[in-house]
């Protein structure tokens, strides 16, 4: 884990994508150490952070679920920080455009790169044609 001495990676930009909060085999303490040795201008949470499907079948949340919600919250009080929906928690879609703290809620977002280059950025679920066509089976099979 993360002491005073580890050395601190100086980045322009991380996505991060599919942790699943709210779920048993989240490897949240691996993200959480991880959060702690990074410095970014900008952090993209890209779908799939929280598993709301999981947690309304069974409701999981330790302690150190919620310490990477406050490391989160703590790096959007000087980073930019956006949260782009994905299917496990898309409930999130609904609030397109808000800030929730200082993290901005988005279905979709354009990333500059430092060489001026658009990025798109969204959760791959949209391309998931199960997903699209029937979110039904999507869940079902989240289930089985």
């Amino acid at each position: 884990m993360h002491t005073k001495n580890s050395p601190t990676m100086k980045v322009r930009s991380v996505w991060i994508s599919d942790v699943h909060l709210g779920f048993y085999g989240c490897s949240a303490g691996f993200l959480l150490d991880f959060l702690h040795n990074i410095e970014c201008d900008y952090l993209s949470l890209t779908g799939d952070i929280v598993n709301i499907w999981e947690m309304k079948k069974r409701m999981y949340w330790p302690q150190i679920h919620n310490n990477v919600i406050r490391e989160l919250l703590g790096k959007a009080k000087h980073n930019k920080v956006i949260f782009v929906s994905g299917n496990h928690d898309e409930l999130l879609r609904d609030y397109d455009g808000t800030q929730f703290g200082n993290v901005e809620i988005k279905h979709e977002a354009i990333h500059i790169t430092a060489d001026d280059k658009k990025l798109l950025i969204l959760h791959g679920d949209r391309f998931d044609s199960v997903v699209a066509a029937s979110p039904m089976v999507a869940k079902i099979g989240s289930r089985l």
